[in-house]
């Protein structure tokens, strides 16, 4: 339909002017993690290099909606987003200003999603977006930009207006509309809905954006807890069930949430998430219930009236309704719009729907219901008076969604976008990014015919004006639409050269995995009704619907196979499903009844297109996918290589919604060499995308495009996981009996101004009246209550602690007892380094003037202050032949090959001695070094490694911080694991200098983990030869620990079944000083389970954990790894316990802990009753004297565990 001043002409596709433009070399021209700094612009159909980033518009073929420049995109009409466009600047301008006036919580959250090490990188655009977003959230609708340095482009009095629905002072290119930040009802007396829009493309991460939106509100509600501009709920409004369940992932308490997943908050900050709440749900949950309901059943005599918006919100809130206002986040947001003033909709909308199909014009009415139902829920929401009267109760609904344009049935022209859009990142710019898949279209003219290698003429770029024009009046019906067979006769070449091309490409595929299963590349046929669906999905799957008659002699209908017209690698068999046609009545229904619905043929359909592409689901090996009009929402399928319109294409935003489906890319890994995504592409026939920078096909194409092949940890193979150190930095073990820093040399530290008097007004800006808050009316806020809380000293023996904490990392075995005989913990290092840090503060550090000393205990200063002086006592403190400890990361202190799910184009070999399905090879040294790993009886498992498994080791190299990734991690029998490097001469001349800090760098990590006592024994091998493997890694197995257990990853079920947990008698018994309560539960929660050959029937509490010390020889020999059990019931006499008492000082453990031989002595009393007159805890070994304990009662002494033999030798107590 082509789009006027609000009508809409029908029209079958495009005007034949309308032809393909040029080809460009590449499409790609940016870093997905950078501001993009290059387009394409094209004019007259050739594209040009433009310097710059594209300025935000809207394009669309026919008559203008506004005054836009003509220079770009001549061959299109154009609307500039003003709003977008000043925004943009003044975003970046806040950028560069880090952040002026935000929170310090918002600060370090940008700063954390921006760090450039993180180990999955945010893109540009989804940080730009958040960016945005809380411009106008934290600073914009607070009124906070009023106290701006500097002029922008959007002042505080545009917000005003637009949060009126105001005209805004700034310049638009049309004079009759303009953007707002408000959707005002049709309905009198109703508060308008605050609305913000972020159009972001198909695949560029709106869900990860959800996710950071709501860690911002979480995460400063929690600091800020008394302030309603920090939301403590969100509202998660999804157009159907799939997308709804797809974003649990937003809920903090989730399994597999993606503020985990994806790091989104720094470590210090993930708690504070549990404090707010998350509600997913659909619109469906808006519609009105029955008055006429009770429970879910509906009674004839039941009539309750209709529901009060007060009584809505509290029942579809339910707990959220406690927690207003509430931040809204429309997924797909572009289902949720309300029809121009006057305008009907519906049923009613007969000039929309003259000349429709009975099929359009219901979808029309869907779209419609969908859109009313989901705004009154929204409008009722906001005007529930929960708050009070004239109070809205939300703060803002943020619409996200890669078309947030008006769809035709609303009263606006089709296309148009909603006036409250804030970001734009689209799909031309997604694909110059990288971020998609770039589509490939029909450039080539031959009168009809193919080329030499039969790919497609440009018919195939409008192919449905092509059919039309085939077309006789004997292939039409009698409201001249054209017949099912004939679309398909006048389609078959186009299907037949696609499915050629696709089969092309699924060889490739499996030649690249021989004697497996790929997951193979999907085909999407995407028709104009049902009826043509129906017949291209016969011809291509070959599946039948024909009558039969039954046992009983009745007639039925069964499912027939006669085998694919089209390919045979597509035909659909008994119990094989190659090829899905997508029923949307089916899936409608199952939308709208949800878990209830009893179809159990929609819920299969349903699950099938949930998982195409995905391994281990029943979509899995699905190849061609046929669908009407366009693939729902949800559809996330990241394997799609080809697509064919069969359809009429009236505007680029349909061209877009249906070419986006196919577009999601597969691997997200960036060429370490340009920093850009690895280009992957989709062929398109039959959708006439004319505004988008696309690669054409020629007639020889230099290489094949990348095989992706997916990597990923085989849960059969449990056994096999490894699990590696991060380890980030390191320190070092302590002289004797002092500790010293120099604090002179240390860097100054200048403790800035900050406000500490904040004045917050009444969020009335948007909820009353646009006017500015009254100077009387603001409410002062200070600092008063952190400086109560925090006295000076207090600050400087928290970061006292905190040093003491880092010179602590790795306290296990030689390290910790060294620290313990020497009296070096707490009562002799603490008052020094009180000292060292009141000496600092004296001469290096500077206040400016009027600044609290206070302020000292802000964030940002306790951390600079903790670094500089540790690192200032580390050098004086270590004796020259003092050993390394490592420091590693306090978030995630290990990762495991458990994790590993990527996709990667490098060549690769199938694995069995190994937690993963395959090994990604860079070499053939590398690709000979696998096939002998697996060879060698002496290796028991190994991983090869990169930075999406793991290992990344930490090195200086020319005075920068560097990284560096081993080629394998590999256990030995025995247990050893060794970080294995292969290199031949090539690579060991290339940056010889280099080459020996990474060699030096890894031999310094195996000695600082060994150490460390916590993680194994390690060891380093470089290998130059692999044939010389064995001899390599053989000399370790002879010396190394034999471990008596497996560390095996159980399922919740399997825990305290088949494994108990690895942990040590410090953590068992409490640690330190802490109180040791739910020990078993906790015990639940470890990160290490084992099991070995003949261990006893396990039962729930049980644990290993490692015996130090002779004090318990023979029965457990020094450094034994022991089972123990809950103690049980009854008399613990002469029974061996882990034992825990105040009085306890056992010079092994070094704790207020101890494994000893339970005796209680008792004396009668008077009255016949008994008490105890002394505890004694005995060695086996006479060399060693007990443990004497005087309690009042037993009670007093803990008893942790009961010992029940050593691991893997069968010594057993009896």
């Amino acid at each position: 339909m082509r789009v006027t001043r609000g009508r809409r002409v029908p029209e079958l596709e495009p005007p034949a002017e309308w032809r393909p433009t040029q080809a460009v070399e590449d499409p790609v021209l940016n870093s997905p993690y950078e501001e993009p700094s290059w387009y394409w612009r094209y004019q007259d159909g050739v594209p040009q290099k433009m310097r710059g980033r594209r300025p935000a518009m809207y394009w669309y073929q026919t008559k203008k909606v506004g005054e836009a420049q003509q220079d770009i995109w001549a061959e299109e009409q154009a609307d500039e987003l003003a709003l977008v466009n000043r925004l943009r600047a003044d975003v970046g301008r806040w950028r560069e200003r880090d952040y002026e006036k935000a929170s310090k919580v918002t600060k370090d959250l940008l700063a954390w999603w921006r760090r450039k090490d993180a180990p999955r990188r945010l893109f540009f655009c989804q940080i730009e977006a958040v960016e945005t977003l809380i411009y106008l959230l934290e600073l914009g609708l607070t009124g906070a930009l009023s106290q701006a340095r500097k002029k922008r482009e959007v002042t505080q009095e545009d917000l005003a207006r637009l949060l009126a629905g105001q005209r805004p002072s700034f310049h638009l290119a049309s004079e009759g509309s303009w953007p707002r930040l408000v959707d005002p009802p049709n309905e009198p007396g109703l508060l308008p809905l605050p609305r913000l829009g972020c159009k972001m493309a198909t695949g560029a991460g709106k869900t990860v954006v959800m996710a950071m939106l709501i860690a911002w509100a979480f995460c400063n509600r929690g600091r800020n807890r008394g302030s309603s501009w920090f939301p403590s709920a969100v509202l998660v409004c999804a157009p159907n069930l799939t997308v709804r369940e797809r974003l649990q992932v937003l809920k903090p308490e989730d399994a597999k949430n993606y503020y985990d997943e994806f790091e989104i908050v720094p470590p210090k900050y993930r708690e504070l998430l549990n404090d707010g709440k998350v509600l997913v749900t659909n619109w469906h949950a808006f519609a009105p219930k029955s008055e006429h309901s009770e429970g879910g059943t509906s009674y004839r005599v039941v009539d309750k009236g209709e529901e009060t918006s007060d009584a809505f919100t509290l029942d579809r809130l339910g707990d959220l309704a406690g927690r207003l206002p509430l931040l809204v986040l429309n997924d797909e947001g572009h289902h949720c719009w309300r029809p121009a003033p006057g305008t009907a909709v519906g049923k009613a909308a007969k000039g929309v729907q003259k000349g429709l199909s009975a099929e359009e014009r219901r979808s029309l009415e869907e779209e419609a219901e969908e859109a009313r139902v989901w705004l009154a829920g929204l409008d009722r929401i906001h005007n529930s008076g929960l708050l009070g009267p004239g109070k809205g109760c939300v703060l803002a609904a943020v619409d996200l969604s890669a078309t947030p344009f008006y769809l035709a049935n609303s009263g606006y022209p089709e296309g148009s976008p909603f006036p409250w859009l804030v970001s734009d990142f689209g799909l031309v710019d997604a694909i110059e990014s990288g971020i998609v898949k770039i589509p490939r279209l029909p450039v080539m003219d031959d009168q009809a015919k193919k080329d030499e290698v039969g790919r497609p003429d440009p018919k195939y770029f409008r192919l449905w004006r092509h059919i039309g024009e085939s077309l006789s009046a004997a292939d039409r019906t009698t409201n001249g639409r054209p017949k099912p067979e004939a679309v398909y006769r006048e389609a078959e070449g186009a299907l037949l050269t696609l499915a050629g091309q696709w089969k092309k490409r699924f060889d490739e595929i499996r030649a690249a995995a021989p004697g497996s299963e790929p997951v193979p590349p999907v085909l999407i046929v995407v028709c104009d009704n049902t009826e043509i669906a129906e017949v291209f999905f016969r011809k291509i799957s070959g599946e039948v619907r024909r009558p039969a008659l039954d046992a009983d002699g009745k007639e039925i209908e069964e499912t027939g196979y006669e085998g694919s017209v089209v390919l045979p690698e597509l035909a659909n068999a008994e119990g094989v499903r190659r090829t899905v046609r997508i029923d949307t009545g089916l899936l409608r229904k199952l939308e709208t009844d949800g878990e209830q619905t009893k179809d159990q043929a929609a819920a299969a359909l349903r699950a099938v297109i949930d998982t195409v592409g995905k391994r281990g689901g029943p979509g899995e090996q699905v190849r061609c996918v046929v669908s009407v009009s366009m693939l729902t929402e949800g559809w996330d399928a990241s394997n799609v290589t080809h697509v064919l319109g069969v359809r009429a294409f009236g505007s680029q935003l349909l061209c877009e919604q249906v070419v986006g489906r196919g577009l999601r890319r597969m691997s997200y890994v960036p060429d370490p060499e340009t920093g850009r995504l690895t280009p992957e592409y989709v062929d398109v026939y039959g959708i006439p995308f004319s505004l988008i920078p696309f690669k054409g096909r020629g007639v020889v194409d230099p290489k094949p495009d990348p095989v992706y092949h997916h990597v990923y940890a085989v849960p059969e193979r449990a056994g096999f996981e490894i699990r590696m150190p991060v380890v980030e930095s390191y320190t070092y073990d302590l002289r004797k009996d002092e500790i010293e820093c120099d604090v002179d040399t240390l860097e100054e530290l200048v403790v800035e101004h900050e406000p500490t008097t904040v004045y917050l007004a009444s969020p009335r800006g948007y909820q009353d009246a646009p006017d500015a808050t009254a100077m009387g009316e603001f409410e002062p806020q200070t600092r008063e209550e952190f400086y109560r809380r925090n006295r000076f000293q207090q600050i400087v023996f928290r970061i006292a602690k905190l040093i003491l904490e880092d010179l602590a990392q790795g306290g296990e075995g030689a390290r910790a007892q060294q620290l313990r005989d020497l009296a070096l913990a707490r009562h002799r290092l603490f008052p020094s380094l009180v000292g060292i840090l009141n000496r600092y503060v004296e001469r290096r550090v500077r206040f400016a003037p009027g600044v609290d000393r206070r302020e000292l205990g802000l964030e940002k200063y306790v951390t600079l202050i903790r670094q500089r002086v540790r690192d200032g006592i580390l050098p004086q403190a270590a004796s020259p032949e003092a050993p390394l400890f490592p420091v590693t990361n306090s978030y995630n202190p290990v990762v495991s090959t458990a994790k590993v799910d990527y996709r990667t184009a490098r060549p690769v070999v199938p694995l069995e001695k190994s937690h993963l399905n395959l090994a990604a090879y860079h070499s053939e040294l590398e690709r000979r070094a696998v096939l002998e790993l697996e060879r060698l009886d002496i290796v028991e498992c190994f991983t090869p490694n990169d930075r999406r498994i793991g290992l990344v080791i930490p090195y200086q190299y020319l005075e920068k911080d560097c990284t560096y990734e081993p080629d394998f991690v590999v256990r030995l029998r025995g247990g050893t694991l060794v970080v294995l490097e292969i290199k031949d001469k090539g690579g060991e001349l290339a940056g010889v200098d280099q080459v020996k800090a990474k060699n030096a760098a890894a031999h310094k990590w195996v000695a600082a983990v060994n150490n460390a006592k916590r993680f194994g024994r390690w060891a380093f091998e470089i290998c130059r030869e692999p044939a010389r493997l064995g001899e390599l890694l053989g000399k370790h197995v002879a010396g190394g620990e034999l471990l008596p257990f497996r560390v095996v990853t159980p399922s919740p079920g399997d825990r305290f079944r088949t494994c108990v947990p690895l942990t040590t008698l410090r953590a068992a018994a409490g640690g330190w000083s802490e109180e040791q309560e739910g020990l078993f539960e906790s015990l639940s929660q470890a990160e290490e389970w084992v099991t070995w050959e003949g261990a006893p029937v396990f039962s729930q509490g049980m644990f290993v954990a490692k015996v130090q010390g002779a004090s318990m020889e023979p029965a457990i020999p020094s450094g034994s790894y022991c089972l123990f059990r809950p103690a049980p019931a009854g008399s613990r006499q002469g029974r061996i316990l882990l034992i825990r008492h105040s009085g306890v000082t056992d010079p092994t453990t070094g704790g207020e802990y101890t494994v000893k031989r339970y005796r209680s002595e008792k004396a009668v009393r008077d009255d016949g009753g008994w008490e105890h007159q002394r505890i004694v805890l005995e060695p086996l070994n006479p060399d060693f004297a007990p443990i004497v304990l005087e309690p009042e009662h037993e009670d007093e002494v803990r008893v942790v565990a009961e010992w029940v033999q050593v691991v893997g030798t069968g010594i057993e107590d009896h």
